[in-house]
C-alpha cells in the first residue's frame, strides 16, 4: 500500500485553460448550492409551518434524480458531455430563479416549488454523469488525480463557507436571494462551459442504432466485469446508508448526551475540516493501490458510529468524525481518478451513473430505518449495525483479487512494474479507450436536496457527492 508524492514535473491542471474554466464554473455552482439546503428548509418552514411539506419538496428533487440517473448516463455516453452539462446548468438556473422569485414575492406556492424541484432533480440526473467525462476531457492522464483533488477541495471549501453564506443571506436579505445567487452561479457556469474545449477519445465505429435498454445493459456489464468496481459500490452504498443513520440519530444524541446543540455543530465543522484535509492530501499523495487504500480510508466512518453508540465523550466523537471525513475527502479524488483511467471513455458516464444511483439510493433507507430501530431497541443498535456494515463492506472488498491488484502505474518509480490493474476480468484494465485526438466536476451538484453533512461517498458533490 505504498504511495508516492505527486511529481513536481507535471504542471498543475489549473495552469491549463480548459480545466481552469471548468473548475471555476464548478466552484461557483458548488458555493451557490451550499447555501441552498438551509435556505430551502427555512423558506418552506416559514411558508407552510410543516416539516411534512419540506419532506415532500426534498422527495420531489430526489425521486426523479434516482429514477433518471441511468438514463443520464446513457445520454452522457451517447452525446457530447459538455453540451448536456451546459443545457442542464441552464435548466437549473431557471428552476432556482423561479424558486427565488417565489420567495421574494412573499407568497410562495408549495405546488410551484415542488414542481420546480422535480425539474431540477431530473436535470441533476443528466448533469451528474457528465462530471468524469468533462474532467477526463480537459486534463491529460498524468494530471487526473490533481484535477479531481482540486474539485474535491472546492467542494470541501464550499461546505465550510456555504452555511455561513446561507446565514448571511437568510438573515439580511432573505432566503429568496440564496436561490437567486445559485441561479446566477449556474448561469456563469454555463457561460464558462461554452468556452471549454473537450478532448475526446476515439470511439468504436458506430454500428446499428441501439436501444436505450441495450445501452443500459452494456453499462451494467462494464460494472459487473470489474470486481474492484462493483465491490467498491457496495462499500459506497453502505457508507451512505450509515451516514443517513448518523445524520438522523446524531443530533438527538448530541443534545441529550454530548452537551447540547453546540456539540453537534462542532462535529459538523470538524467533519468539514477533515474533508478538506483529506482532499488536500489526495492532491499530493498517490497510493500504489488506490482502490484498496481508498476503501480502507472509507471504513474509518465506523469509528464515530461506534463511539456514539458506546456513549463516548464529545471530544472523542468529534475527533473521530473529523478523521472519518478526512477518509472520505481522500477517497473521492483517488476513486474518481481510478475510474477515469480504467473505464473505457465510451462507457464512462453510464458506469459512474450507477455509482451515483447506489450512493443516493441507500440514504433514504437509512433515514427511514434508523428512527424505527432506535424506537424499538435504542439508538445504540442502529448505530452499531451501521458501523459494522460500513466497516465490513469496505474492508471486505480487500478479499477480492481485483481490489488488491488494482495499481496506479504513475505512483511507481522508474524501475517498478507499470501494470495498471492486474489481470483478469475484474482487474480494471483499460480497454477500448482509444487515443485522444483534440484539445480541449462533478457538474451535477446535488442542489436543494443534498444534506451537506452527508455527501455521497465516492461521489462527492458533488458532486457531489461520491
Amino acid at each position: 500500500m505504498s504511495a508516492s508524492a505527486t511529481s513536481p514535473a507535471v504542471p498543475h491542471p489549473l495552469r491549463t485553460r480548459p480545466f481552469r474554466l471548468l473548475f471555476t464554473g464548478r466552484t461557483l455552482s458548488l458555493l451557490g448550492d451550499a447555501a441552498i439546503p438551509a435556505a430551502l428548509a427555512l423558506a418552506v418552514q416559514q411558508a407552510t409551518g410543516s416539516t411534512a411539506a419540506l419532506a415532500l419538496v426534498l422527495a420531489c428533487s430526489m425521486v426523479p434524480k434516482l429514477l433518471l440517473l441511468p438514463l443520464g448516463g446513457v445520454a452522457g455516453d451517447r452525446f457530447d458531455a459538455r453540451t448536456i452539462a451546459l443545457a442542464m446548468d441552464l435548466v437549473r438556473c431557471v428552476t432556482q430563479l423561479v424558486v427565488g422569485v417565489q420567495l421574494l414575492g412573499g407568497t410562495p406556492s408549495l405546488a410551484v416549488i415542488a414542481s420546480v424541484e422535480v425539474i431540477g432533480g431530473a436535470a441533476g440526473a443528466f448533469a451528474m454523469p457528465t462530471s468524469s467525462p468533462l474532467i477526463r476531457g480537459t486534463v491529460p492522464e498524468e494530471g487526473l488525480q490533481r484535477a479531481n483533488a482540486a474539485m474535491s477541495v472546492a467542494h470541501s471549501a464550499s461546505r465550510v463557507g456555504g452555511p455561513a453564506l446561507a446565514g448571511a443571506l437568510i438573515f439580511t436579505v432573505g432566503p429568496g436571494w440564496a436561490f437567486v445567487l445559485d441561479a446566477a452561479s449556474f448561469a456563469v457556469s454555463a457561460a464558462l462551459l461554452c468556452a471549454v474545449r473537450i478532448e475526446r477519445a476515439e470511439r468504436p465505429a458506430p454500428g446499428p442504432r441501439r436501444s436505450v435498454l441495450t445501452d443500459l445493459r452494456e453499462g451494467w456489464q462494464e460494472v459487473r466485469s470489474r470486481d474492484w468496481y462493483w465491490s467498491s459500490l457496495i462499500g459506497h452504498s453502505a457508507w451512505n446508508g450509515a451516514a443517513a443513520v448518523l445524520m438522523t440519530l446524531g443530533p438527538g444524541i448530541a443534545v441529550h448526551r454530548l452537551g447540547g446543540g453546540a456539540a453537534w455543530v462542532a462535529l459538523l465543522q470538524a467533519g468539514a475540516i477533515g474533508l478538506l484535509a483529506g482532499s488536500l492530501v489526495a492532491d499530493r499523495v498517490r497510493p500504489r493501490r488506490p482502490v484498496l487504500t481508498a476503501n480502507i480510508g472509507l471504513a474509518t466512518y465506523a469509528l464515530p458510529l461506534l463511539l456514539l453508540a458506546a456513549g463516548a465523550p464529545a471530544m472523542l466523537v468529534i475527533g473521530a468524525y473529523g478523521v472519518a471525513q478526512a477518509g472520505l475527502g481522500f477517497l473521492s479524488p483517488v476513486w474518481e481518478t481510478a475510474v477515469q483511467r480504467a473505464v473505457p471513455e465510451h462507457a464512462l458516464a453510464r458506469v459512474t451513473s450507477y455509482d451515483w444511483l447506489l450512493s443516493f439510493a441507500a440514504m433514504p433507507l437509512g433515514y427511514g430505518l434508523a428512527p424505527l430501530a432506535a424506537s424499538a431497541w435504542g439508538p445504540g443498535v442502529p448505530l452499531t449495525v451501521a458501523a459494522l456494515a460500513v466497516a465490513g463492506c469496505c474492508l471486505g472488498s480487500a478479499l477480492l483479487p481485483g481490489v488488491r491488484r488494482f495499481t496506479d502505474a504513475t505512483a511507481s518509480g522508474p524501475a517498478e512494474s507499470k501494470t495498471e490493474a492486474g489481470t483478469g476480468a475484474g482487474a480494471g484494465t483499460r480497454t477500448g479507450t482509444g487515443t485522444r485526438t483534440g484539445t480541449g466536476t462533478r457538474t451535477g451538484t446535488e442542489g436543494a436536496a443534498t444534506t451537506p453533512a452527508a455527501a455521497p461517498a465516492g461521489k462527492v458533490s458533488p458532486p457531489g457527492t461520491r
